[in-house]
């Protein structure tokens, strides 16, 4: 369904990506982990083809479903951004406009990709709330984001991002900004999802924990490379106290110990 082979470069930065390369398979959850800087967000937003608002260039190939993502026009790429690849990216807060109610946010997301009118979707649309443990009632509806708290405003990015069924799901650190609880029920909603739709998932994190919960393959970046790509219990199943973690696995564990740098 997506298959990856892609170096990038930043204007001031060269070689930030090297030669990555892995697939997702239909259906298939695929985790990518790495230290902060290791370049998780760039694959993403070379996947959404995005990266050129960064200042970035990509280079090799992005196929999804037959199409060669890196030569598509951007008329066709904003066709295939929400409707076939759909982001729940980090922070709700800088996500959702404040001056917006949570209704024209979900009604802006449905009609980018639909001629069916709003009217008409309100009902499925309630549905999908109700499935994502969000009230549905007009009150809600009639909300602003700060009326609401960081696990709602988190739900309601991922209501607004698989409103289409995508094919894709891209989840760049979605439980990051949220506390234990809130982060185990997000983990379960992005399972139950992914099992429901049969939607492919590509979920980007640090917390090895969280891969392991949600992912069947995982993939580790370290210094701009693919360190290692396989099963999950292959590549995380090993057990640290015995010292047999992967090479990979064990650069990661080192990178995050020490001081955390952005991605580009």
């Amino acid at each position: 369904m997506l298959s990856v082979h892609l170096s990038v470069d930043y204007r001031n930065k060269p070689g930030v990506l090297r030669d990555v390369v892995f697939d997702i398979r239909p259906g298939e959850a695929f985790g990518l982990v790495g230290a902060s800087g290791s370049g998780k967000s760039t694959i993403a937003l070379a996947i959404l083809r995005l990266l050129e608002m960064r200042g970035g260039a990509a280079r090799g190939s992005i196929l999804f479903e037959g199409r060669e993502l890196l030569t598509c026009g951007e008329k066709e790429m904003r066709h295939l951004r929400g409707r076939k690849i759909a982001l729940v990216p980090q922070s709700p807060a800088s996500a959702l406009n404040p001056a917006l109610r949570l209704e024209t946010h979900l009604r802006e997301a449905w009609q980018a990709h639909s001629t069916r009118p709003w009217k008409e979707a309100r009902a499925p649309v309630r549905d999908l709330l109700l499935r994502l443990e969000l009230p549905a009632g007009e009150a809600f509806f009639r909300r602003y984001p700060h009326q609401i708290s960081v696990g709602q405003a988190q739900r309601v990015l991922i209501a607004m991002a698989v409103l289409h069924r995508p094919t894709l799901l891209i989840a760049d650190e979605p439980t990051s900004a949220l506390d234990a609880a809130a982060q185990r029920e997000i983990l379960a909603l992005l399972r139950g999802l992914n099992r429901e739709f049969a939607m492919a998932a590509l979920y980007i994190s640090h917390d090895l924990a969280s891969v392991a919960a949600l992912c069947q393959r995982v993939g580790v970046l370290q210094g701009g490379r693919l360190a290692e790509c396989g099963p999950v219990e292959t590549v995380m199943g090993a057990q640290p106290a015995a010292g047999l973690l992967s090479p990979g696995l064990s650069g990661l564990i080192q990178a995050t110990q020490a001081p955390a740098t952005e991605d580009p």
